[in-house]
């Protein structure tokens, strides 16, 4: 069961004086009423109204955050900020983002800023690490908080005993993913794609493009470039399947030691078919296919005896 959800079934339980079984049979009965056409998150939040509870604008942990909510309201501390961007979108209108990601004693997430208003705060100097801040009335999209001219944020006196800086990773089914997961899999490889190769910056690692003879890094100009590669897999857990992504620094963990051999490389992607392991990424959308992909981080070989130490626990 998602961790977060789990938060707002307590959270549901502890307000409305309920035992936890019965509020997950009313959520439940409300999925079933409405022909599974809503995910069990907003099944809880009608549950929740129903019961008179209003989570809009009351200031919750960001463990109980829940993908589908409005009117957010949570303090947090800014523990990573990313330069500001400009964008032109389909109107060729220039616009600007932010994001910036915060944490309480309970989680971490992140945040988009989309007013000018908020994103003028980060270019003042006046939003850096370790300034603490209060967001109210803010949407949640694909577990991210994302913040527009209607929502507010400001500076806090707060300090925190303790801050969940970790990435939170939960180990969930390929069924149950959701954009933007962090999430630790064990699953079956299916099928594997030829591995592509890419040039990028030696400094700041980011793509390169060629011209003439010579390629050009946006940030460093002319350099010598750094040979990468990716490799695309489809990942089977039992309960669906992925399309996955793993790039260079991992490919070796994966088994792909020999890239620019092309026999040896062919005989390793065939070892591939039908291994399992255990992966770990975020679960991001493909905007080329309009679906999720996995874009993994870490991949290890699964160990027996780990597996069955921890069946037997139960």
């Amino acid at each position: 069961m998602d961790i977060n959800y789990e938060k707002v079934l307590e959270k549901i339980s502890r307000i409305s004086g309920l035992d936890k079984e019965e509020v997950s049979r009313k959520i439940e009965a409300k999925k079933a009423k409405l022909s599974d056409l809503i995910t069990s998150e907003g099944a809880a939040q009608i549950v929740a109204a129903e019961l008179g509870i209003d989570f809009e604008n009351e200031k919750l942990k960001i463990n109980e955050l829940l993908p589908s909510m409005r009117k957010v309201s949570i303090i947090g501390e800014i523990i990573n900020l990313s330069p500001v961007r400009t964008f032109k979108n389909s109107k060729g209108e220039e616009g600007k983002v932010a994001n910036l990601i915060i944490a309480d004693d309970s989680s971490n997430i992140k945040v988009v800023l989309w007013d000018i208003a908020h994103i003028s705060l980060i270019e003042k100097g006046e939003l850096k690490q370790g300034v603490a801040v209060e967001i109210k009335n803010a949407s949640m999209r694909n577990n991210e908080l994302h913040l527009g001219s209607f929502s507010e944020l400001k500076k806090v006196n707060k300090v925190f005993e303790k801050l969940m800086k970790e990435k939170i990773i939960q180990e969930k089914n390929i069924s149950d993913f959701k954009i933007s997961d962090n999430v630790k899999l064990r699953a079956f490889i299916v099928q594997s794609f030829e591995p592509r190769f890419f040039n990028v910056c030696p400094e700041c690692k980011k793509k390169v493009v060629p011209e003439g003879e010579n390629f050009i890094c946006a940030t460093h100009g002319k350099i010598v470039p750094e040979r990468r590669a990716l490799i695309n897999l489809v990942l089977d857990d039992g309960t669906a399947t992925i399309r996955t992504v793993l790039f260079h620094n991992i490919l070796s963990d994966l088994g792909l030691k020999d890239l620019d051999d092309v026999e040896k490389l062919i005989h390793q992607r065939e070892d591939l078919l039908g291994k399992e392991m255990i992966f770990s990424g975020q679960v991001r959308n493909n905007k080329f296919f309009n679906e999720p992909e996995f874009i993994v981080d870490d991949v290890i070989e699964v160990n027996v005896d780990e597996l069955v130490e921890k069946l037997e626990k139960g």
